[in-house]
């Protein structure tokens, strides 16, 4: 077994729990001679992490080519071995964690490191799993994934959405098909009593956003009766769930042309497309161009794309978020509500209220806490992970000064 040693002064992240190694990290990697390789060890490869001291730190998977060199799955003292059983029992102790705390139609299966399977995700839609192998250690092992998924589930179909930039990173193609038998990649699910197509073919993401089906449920008291705006709707799921709890009218915005299309037939396969209705346009414009018009809703709810991928960016993410919100509350009549969201892990959750805190003082509002939440619990939070905590999801009383 090839061992990675670490550098004696490095962050206590590891040793914490953290399952990533960074390159600036590693002090030296010997094979199984003990002697120092001159060469780079083959992306994918299993090896063993010790730390400067040689206390072992974990078995994980290499990947040189990558600003994450190593990321750790097993860190069992007797030496786990990584293959095909071990992928079967990770995902089989996934889905009975997922069943004890009551996801089992539509949910995150694995949620990478929060599950310890590291760049590796998997959503449930019914019978249909799509997955997402985002490095090339966890690429490699693609075959015993679908495996298991296939002895665990009986599964109607099995996709692959790897359409995603992270992948070249790792030194990885993008790409996207089917890893079962062809089946219609466009399915219904249920959520919260209603239906949703879920476009799992060409869909954001992995077709759907599962992490918002609790938060859904949350709007449920402040939106009866009420005139409600979305903006940022996607698909409409907050808007149609604001009509089916009992909104006066709901208008929901987006600048795809096609989320919108698809919003309006889940407004019409819900029975609710005389009270929910989508249009296409760009936000930030409408949120402005309507506070100039004096428009005024009951309840606002925004929930926008990830800002920022990249720390570099964050302040403008910051001023995005803010400039979002202030629109919105601008809208809201007196004692309305704002409802909203940020889902990059590189807005923390101080960071966001602080953002909307702000907000709500250059647009002159008080605002007052309803709730606060992250995401759905089939995307579990692992302290010290930030990754896993990045959803950020607020409602707010707003009120004028």
């Amino acid at each position: 077994m090839i061992k990675v040693f670490l550098k004696r002064k490095i962050a206590p992240r590891i040793a914490n729990g953290h399952p990533w190694v960074y390159g600036n990290e590693i002090e030296k990697i010997v094979g199984e001679d003990g002697n120092a390789l001159a060469t780079p060890v083959a992306p994918g490869t299993i090896v063993d992490v010790h730390f400067f001291d040689n206390k072992y730190a974990g078995r994980g998977y290499i990947n040189q080519q990558s600003q994450i060199a190593v990321r750790i799955l097993s860190r069992k003292r007797d030496r786990e071995e990584i293959d095909a059983p071990f992928f079967y029992n990770r995902i089989l102790k996934a889905w009975q964690y997922r069943q004890k705390i009551g996801y089992t139609d539509n949910c995150r299966l694995v949620f990478g490191e929060a599950d310890y399977l590291p760049a590796l995700i998997i959503d449930k839609f019914n019978d249909y799993f799509v997955i997402q192998t985002l490095s090339y250690g966890i690429e490699q092992w693609k075959p015993a994934i679908v495996s298991a998924l296939q002895s665990i589930f009986n599964p109607k179909g099995i996709y692959e959405r790897n359409d995603v930039p992270v992948r070249e990173l790792e030194g990885l193609q993008q790409q996207k098909g089917f890893l079962s038998a062809p089946f219609d990649t466009n399915i219904i699910i249920n959520e919260n009593g209603l239906q949703f197509h879920v476009d799992i073919e060409n869909g954001q993401k992995t077709g759907y956003f599962l992490d918002q089906q609790d938060n859904r449920r949350a709007i449920k008291n402040i939106v009866k009766g009420a005139d409600v705006l979305g903006a940022f709707t996607y698909t409409g799921t907050f808007e149609i769930h604001a009509a089916h709890y009992g909104a006066k009218s709901v208008l929901g915005i987006d600048i795809s042309e096609q989320a919108v299309e698809q919003a309006n037939r889940n407004a019409t396969l819900n029975g609710l497309d005389k009270i929910c209705k989508f249009e296409a346009m760009n936000a930030f414009d409408a949120l402005k161009q309507w506070d100039k018009e004096e428009k005024l809703y009951d309840v606002v709810m925004l929930d926008p794309p990830a800002f920022t991928k990249s720390r570099e960016s964050i302040d403008k993410a910051v001023i995005g978020y803010k400039e979002i919100n202030l629109r919105g509350m601008k809208l809201i009549k007196d004692g309305g509500f704002l409802v909203t969201s940020s889902c990059t892990n590189l807005v923390n959750p101080d960071l966001f209220l602080h953002t909307i805190e702000s907000a709500a003082k250059d647009a002159k509002k008080r605002i007052r806490q309803v709730t606060f939440k992250a995401q759905a619990s089939d995307h579990p939070i692992i302290w010290g992970m930030e990754n896993t905590n990045y959803l950020k999801f607020l409602i707010v009383e707003v009120t004028n000064r």
